[in-house]
């Protein structure tokens, strides 16, 4: 399980491939200078719910990985998140696609 830390306060955890993917589709979108909105379900442990939060290129983040590979990256589920981020909900993790994964270096 990786960690997303949003602006040193605010913590959510994610499986290593689920963040890999998140990570290269919020980097892209800030490296442009884009603001948007990502949200998630919160772990039922943790009082269950859901988080959204603004992204701005401003304010900092923080990917932690627990495993020490980088995880394969499917390009139509990173294509299937960037649609979710350009639309007005904001980033969304949605199911992966079943197509073949690609390597991508993050």
């Amino acid at each position: 399980m990786g960690k997303l830390t949003y602006d040193s306060s605010l913590t959510a955890d994610f499986d290593d491939r689920v963040l890999a993917h998140i990570q290269l589709v919020i980097g892209t979108k800030l490296r442009r200078g884009e603001s948007f909105y990502f949200s998630w379900r919160d772990d039922p442990l943790a009082g269950g719910g859901r988080s959204t939060v603004w992204l701005h290129p401003g304010i900092p983040l923080a990917f932690k990985y627990f495993g020490s590979r980088v995880p394969s990256l499917n390009r139509e589920w990173v294509e299937a998140l960037s649609l979710a981020a350009n639309s007005s909900a904001g980033l969304q993790v949605v199911p992966e696609p079943t197509a073949a994964t690609v390597t991508v270096t993050v």
